[in-house]
């Protein structure tokens, strides 16, 4: 059963699926990054300081906090700004997935076929017999 295993988790397709998680976590914590400290404060700027992660909608009337913490604390709330810097993360991340895809396929589709292999040196004699023969 443990020989099993081992075979099963050393395989190739699995290795390679660990790989790309966890990449794939590293590259997701530096989106959020880009999004939270550099994309979205420039949105805000633009649009005179607004700090979209703490705007809320509340849902119930005992909510009467300014922050999104606070008014999680108080009751159902609403959370749109958080939802729409969390969209923004998944459009960043899904256009650079878009363009390592491309770039790969674009790096395959260059890749010259492999030249066939020459026959063997019997292959070859016979060949050049066989055609020394059809010419008489």
């Amino acid at each position: 059963m443990l020989d099993e295993f081992k075979k099963f988790a050393m395989r190739g397709n699995v290795v390679d699926l660990a790989v790309a998680v966890i990449i794939g976590a590293a590259f997701g914590a530096i989106v959020t990054s880009l999004v939270a400290d550099i994309v979205m404060p420039i949105i805000g700027s633009i649009t005179g300081g607004i700090d979209f992660s703490n705007y809320f909608l509340p849902l119930s009337s005992k909510v009467t906090a300014t922050t999104l913490a606070e008014a999680k604390k108080q009751g159902a709330v609403l959370a749109w700004g958080n939802f729409l810097t969390l969209a923004i993360n998944f459009i960043i991340i899904a256009f650079a997935l878009f363009l390592v895809v491309k770039a790969i396929t674009k790096l395959k589709a260059q890749e010259p076929p492999p030249a066939p292999a020459a026959p063997p040196a019997e292959v070859q004699l016979l060949t050049e017999i066989r055609d020394l023969l059809k010419s008489r």
